[in-house]
């Protein structure tokens, strides 16, 4: 499996990249079922990471913030070095540096072509869904064109980040697909067909990785 994540964006005061928990908490679900998981990023190396995913505020028992510190995620390839044929799946991983250097990512977008057509699984946690608004198959049409996604939804967005997003996830993909947020549950975790699936939010990333695994030992 091949994990994707932001190398991260800053603008005047605002500092973001790709959330910690949405990286390892799939991931060790992965490895545990014996699974191989690669990072990659759009410059490679070593990608930012959002220092609030692992702040006490949300990683109050330094369960990601260990993992980010024992360098798991130090070294990614570098997108357009990666070569689709060596995997089954690719996990977009959220937080809102996706939203600005994966969504409209040409080099991503041939690689998920690539791993789809070949039957492979296609899946984005939180705002890493934002890939699938831009997202055309080869057939030239949006590849979740009316089917079932969720993503990080418009009214949880924390209010000091709205002036520096480029848009809403929530009505870019509500554009395009049935976007459904499903907020009375903890966690949600949808597929759009056999070979897509998206996940609402950092609290949904464990249900990510069992949703992979379980489709993977099928």
């Amino acid at each position: 499996m091949l994990a994707v994540l932001s190398s991260g964006y800053e603008e005047k005061d605002y500092h973001t990249g790709w959330w910690a928990e949405e990286l390892f908490a799939p991931l060790q679900k992965l490895e545990d079922a014996g699974h191989t998981v690669d990072l990659a990023s759009p410059f490679g190396g070593k990608p930012e990471v959002d220092v609030r995913s692992i702040s006490e505020d949300f990683d109050p028992d330094g369960t990601y913030k260990k993992l980010y510190e024992s360098g798991r995620a130090d070294q990614t390839m570098k997108l357009e070095e990666v070569d689709a044929e060596n995997y089954d799946v690719i996990l977009v991983v959220g937080g809102h540096g996706a939203m600005f250097d994966l969504a409209k990512n040409v080099d991503l977008h041939a690689l998920m072509n690539k791993v789809y057509d070949n039957g492979g699984i296609l899946a984005a946690e939180c705002h890493g869904p934002s890939v699938f608004a831009f997202l055309k198959g080869s057939d030239d049409e949006l590849l979740i064109k009316g089917l079932d996604v969720t993503g990080y939804p418009d009214e949880i967005e924390p209010e000091e980040v709205l002036p520096f997003l480029p848009y809403s996830l929530e009505q870019e993909l509500r554009e395009v697909a049935n976007y459904i947020p499903e907020m009375d549950k903890k966690a949600y975790a949808v597929w759009a067909n056999d070979q897509i699936v998206t996940s609402r939010d950092p609290f949904s990333s464990e249900l990510m990785g069992d949703e992979l695994v379980k489709k993977l030992n099928k």
